[in-house]
């Protein structure tokens, strides 16, 4: 695996996903992972932290197939969109490497190359809207924690990198490696990808497969039939059983944990899109804008309206298009 990282990168997107590897490593991966960090200039790679990275390889002296290349993302990612020696050298490697994968911000720099034309792909939602704008031959879909199209995936906000990571060691080495790697980091089992970014709806434990792949199939069909009985039909058991499988395994009601999916997806969508508070609630399963506002005061004592104006949105990447992009025709479909 090879990591491509710029000064002012955010160090974690660099460590969730080395030490995934890493410990999968320890957990028996085979074959193994190999990880380096890449940079144009091959020299330590400072840190938005001010932690400095070393070891460290030049990208230019890549060669050879590359089983996965991972662009990183932190504030030195509008530097890094634009820098030519960068952006050459990750086309380059691009067709030599079996998937391609970015981290936050990353995907900046995997749709300034180009990688991400025609593609559907994600990013911290803070920078979604954004991002739309710059590249709009890429589909931006600001919801998923992760997206994979084809052999490119892109994830959210820096701890997503734990989940795409995991993601790819189940692609590649199946769930029980996944699940071992997982508790050893303290982390979620494996949240979906098309789970919401600033979702706190917590995972069961892995104890019981039926509350497991329940867990994951609520997460992602949320505007679907979710009562108790459908769920007892999906699964095979019983309300009541699923009841007692619920309520021993996560601590609440099939019914209770369907509104906090819910609740919490539909958070994120106020916090993170324009879309009207009626659009949101059809979108998460709810029946009406009146509903939704009922299920925020509940779990947040505050409506929708209130959530979207407390809104802590990240700074954008800069104040505008950069022109470097405009001048290379990247922008020509506006």
């Amino acid at each position: 695996m090879l990591v491509v990282a710029y000064d002012d990168a955010q160090i974690l997107d660099v460590a969730c996903s080395s030490a995934t590897f890493e410990i999968a490593n320890e957990y028996g991966a085979s074959p193994p992972y190999a990880v380096e960090l890449g940079s144009v200039t091959g020299r330590p790679v400072r840190s938005s932290s001010g932690i400095g990275l070393s070891g460290g390889r030049r990208l230019a002296s890549v060669t050879g197939r590359i089983d996965t290349m991972l662009v990183v993302g932190g504030h030195g990612t509008e530097t890094a969109m634009t820098d030519d020696g960068l952006l050459t050298q990750v086309r380059r490697l691009a067709p030599r490497s079996r998937r391609i994968a970015s981290v936050c911000p990353g995907a900046f720099v995997l749709a300034a190359a180009g990688l991400l034309d025609g593609r559907r792909a994600t990013t911290h939602w803070g920078y979604s809207e954004l991002m739309a704008s710059i590249f709009p031959a890429v589909t931006v879909d600001p919801a998923p924690l992760y997206v994979r199209d084809g052999n490119v995936y892109t994830s959210a906000g820096v701890t997503s990198a734990l989940d795409l990571a995991l993601a790819l060691v189940e692609d590649d080495h199946g769930p029980t490696l996944a699940r071992e790697v997982a508790r050893e980091m303290v982390a979620y089992l494996h949240r979906p990808a098309d789970q919401a970014q600033i979702s706190t709806f917590l995972a069961p434990p892995p104890g019981d497969r039926v509350v497991r792949d329940l867990a994951g199939y609520i997460a992602t069909h949320l505007a679907e039939d979710l009562s108790p009985p459908a769920l007892a039909a999906r699964a095979g058991v019983s309300v009541r059983h699923l009841t007692r499988l619920f309520t021993s395994q996560w601590g609440v009601t099939p019914a209770r944990a369907v509104r906090m999916a819910r609740t919490e997806a539909a958070a994120h969508l106020v916090r993170g899109s324009e879309l009207s508070l009626a659009a949101i609630a059809r979108r998460c399963g709810f029946r009406s804008a009146e509903t939704l506002r009922q299920a925020f005061l509940s779990r947040y004592g505050m409506t929708g309206d209130r959530i979207r104006r407390m809104a802590d949105m990240p700074p954008p990447l800069g104040k505008e298009v950069p022109e470097t992009l405009r001048s290379e025709g990247r922008t020509r479909e506006l």
